[in-house]
């Protein structure tokens, strides 16, 4: 079964599967190594991590193309690509979906904010009106390939214009071929109860740790009746926490040790950068 059929059975049994972000391949590969089942292409992740920079807006088509290429060849599970605003007008969304089908998405998230847009979680979003938002996603239903890509519709308009106007949107989206739900940033737990009661197409919850949703258990969240369960930023935060962690003990205690329990072993590093493939490739052609 291909990653796009896998994606959309995980999507469509409304579980609550959980599905982590990664900001580059070798963090991918790390969540596959894990067992999840499928990753999640942060916007995010990828500007602050390559860009040390905030998610607001400087990452472009090429950059996020390029990581979804290169953890496309790292990983084999199903890929789920954040395209922000599809970085431009209906036009420029045709060609950004035609760029990350070819990549390796098997679904590329848009979302209805103003550009430059910003973090979900942050204070100062706007969105574009309902009519272009519309058309944004029937122009990227039409841009696939592959009837099988899934296109996932992100609204911004619960802060804007409050969780009812969000529903509405979300439901537009979903009658111009939307295949999975995002409405983001609701503020209140009932909110999060109530989404999977008022739409019918599968959806996403964004839990945005130390973000304004409320934290749900994903077990909880799957028996309300969501299709995937987002940690976009999970592994990026613990990567940077476990980083400041090592080297204050570099700092201060001028050495860190294998043994110390704050490092990855070289032997596991190598593990998971797939060493011991390239090793015997090297062998078949010497």
């Amino acid at each position: 079964m291909s990653t796009k059929k896998q994606l959309k059975a995980l999507v469509n049994a409304k579980r609550g599967v959980i599905v982590p972000g990664a900001f580059n391949a070798l963090s991918a590969r790390l969540i596959a190594d894990l067992g999840y089942e499928a990753i999640y292409i942060t916007g995010a992740g990828v500007t602050n991590m390559w860009f040390g920079m905030p998610d607001q807006g400087f990452m472009g088509l090429a950059e996020i193309a390029d990581h979804t290429a290169r953890i496309r060849d790292a990983v084999d599970v199903p890929l789920l690509v954040d395209a922000d605003t599809g970085f431009g007008n209906a036009l420029n969304v045709y060609h950004t979906v035609r760029t990350l089908e070819r990549a390796g998405a098997d679904c590329i998230q848009l979302e209805d904010q103003v550009a430059p847009k910003r973090c979900g979680h942050f204070s100062g979003k706007e969105v574009i009106s309902t009519e272009e938002a519309v058309s944004k996603v029937k122009a990227a239903v039409d841009a696939r390939r592959d009837s099988d890509l899934l296109i996932m519709a992100r609204t911004d308009a619960a802060a804007t214009h409050g969780f009812e106007a969000a529903i509405e949107r979300a439901q537009l989206f979903a009658e111009a071929g939307a295949d999975i739900l995002f409405v983001e940033a609701v503020t209140k737990e009932d909110e999060v109860r109530a989404l999977p009661q008022r739409l019918a197409t599968p959806q996403l919850m964004n839990m945005v740790i130390g973000g304004k949703t409320p934290i749900f258990n994903a077990t909880e969240l799957g028996e309300l009746g969501y299709g995937v369960v987002l940690y976009a930023n999970a592994a990026l935060q613990g990567a940077v926490a476990g980083m400041q962690k090592t080297l204050t003990t570099l700092r201060d205690e001028k050495q860190v040790l294998e043994s110390s329990g704050l490092v990855a072993t070289f032997s596991e590093r190598q593990r998971l950068v797939n060493k011991p493939y390239w090793d015997d490739l090297e062998k078949q052609y010497t």
